[in-house]
C-alpha cells in the first residue's frame, strides 16, 4: 500500500504537471535505469520492517543509517579516488558510535542476529538509493525521476513478499487504507521529490549531514512514541554517529567543493 499510493499520488502529480516543451524527455534506457535503481528503495523499506520485528526501531534506525559510511565506501569505488584521512576517521568514529548506541555490551545476549542482519542489508540498500538520487539521471525532471524509482520500488516489493501480499492483507480492513496513505505520502512520495531535488544541488557531503538529523529524532520518537528504553550510553553512540558525518564532511562545510 504504502508504494501502490506512492505511484498513484505521483501519476497524479505527473498528469497535472506536463513537462515544458524544452525539458528534456527520458529516454526507455533512462527509465529502466531509474526502475532498476529504485528497486533499492523498496528493497530497504522490505529489510527494515523485516529488522523492527527482531529489535527496538532505535537500533534499526541506527542499523539503517550506517548508510553514512556506506555512502562515502561505494563514492571511493565509483570515482575511483584515494581514501580521504578525515572520512576513514570519521568513518571509525561511526563504528563505535553504532557499538555504542546499539548498548552491543549491555545488550549482547539480547540482541537478534537476524535483527542485526536485516539493519545491515536495509542501510545497504538505502545506500544505494542515496547513491541514485544524486546520480542517476539527474538532468530529468524530479517528478519523472521520482515515478520510475516508485515503479521499481513498487515491483520489487510485490516481488519480495508475492503471494504474501494476497494472504495476509485484508481489503475490509479501513486501517490498512490509513496507514497506507500516511506510508504512501511520508515513504513513497515526499522523500523522493525532496531526495531528487535536493541532493543534485548539494551533494552525498552534506546531505548525509541533514539525513543523520534522522538518528536521533528517530531514536527520541521511539522513546516517546513507542516508550522504548534509551539509555545514556545509547545517546552518547546516538551524538558520536552525528559527530563522525560532521567530521567526515568537514571540508565540505568549510567551501572545499572537492570533498
Amino acid at each position: 500500500m504504502q508504494y501502490f499510493v506512492g505511484f498513484v499520488a505521483l501519476a497524479v502529480l505527473v498528469f497535472f504537471n506536463k513537462p515544458k516543451s524544452d525539458s528534456i524527455k527520458a529516454s526507455r534506457k533512462a527509465k529502466i535505469k531509474l526502475v532498476l535503481f529504485g528497486t533499492s528503495m523498496g528493497l530497504t523499506s522490505c529489510f527494515y520492517y523485516l529488522a523492527i520485528q527482531y529489535v527496538p526501531v532505535s537500533i534499526a534506525i541506527i542499523l539503517l543509517m550506517q548508510a553514512i559510511w556506506m555512502g562515502g565506501v561505494l563514492e571511493l569505488f565509483l570515482d575511483k579516488t584515494k581514501p580521504d584521512r578525515l572520512k576513514i576517521v570519521g568513518s571509525i568514529v561511526v563504528l563505535i558510535g553504532t557499538v555504542l548506541a546499539v548498548d552491543v555490551i549491555g545488550n549482547f545476549h539480547a540482541l537478534s542476529y537476524t535483527g542485526l542482519t536485516f539493519g545491515l542489508l536495509a542501510s545497504m540498500s538505502f545506500t544505494v538509493t542515496l547513491t541514485a538520487t544524486n546520480r542517476v539521471e539527474s538532468q530529468l525532471p524530479i517528478l519523472t525521476r521520482s515515478i520510475y524509482l516508485v515503479i521499481g520500488a513498487l515491483l520489487v516489493v510485490m516481488l519480495f513478499w508475492n503471494v504474501a501480499i494476497i494472504e495476509h492483507v485484508n481489503i475490509d480492513n479501513p486501517n490498512l487504507f490509513l496507514y497506507g496513505l500516511f506510508l504512501g505520502l511520508f515513504g513513497a512520495v515526499i522523500p523522493p521529490i525532496l531526495f531528487n531535488k535536493g541532493f543534485p544541488i548539494i551533494g552525498i557531503g552534506l546531505g548525509s549531514i541533514l539525513a543523520a538529523i534522522e538518528i536521533p529524532v528517530s531514536v527520541l520518537s521511539a522513546r516517546i512514541l513507542l516508550d522504548e528504553q534509551v539509555n545514556t550510553i545509547q545517546w552518547m553512540g546516538v551524538l558520536l554517529i552525528i559527530a563522525s558525518v560532521v567530521i567526515i564532511n568537514y571540508r565540505y562545510i568549510k567551501g572545499d567543493s572537492r570533498v
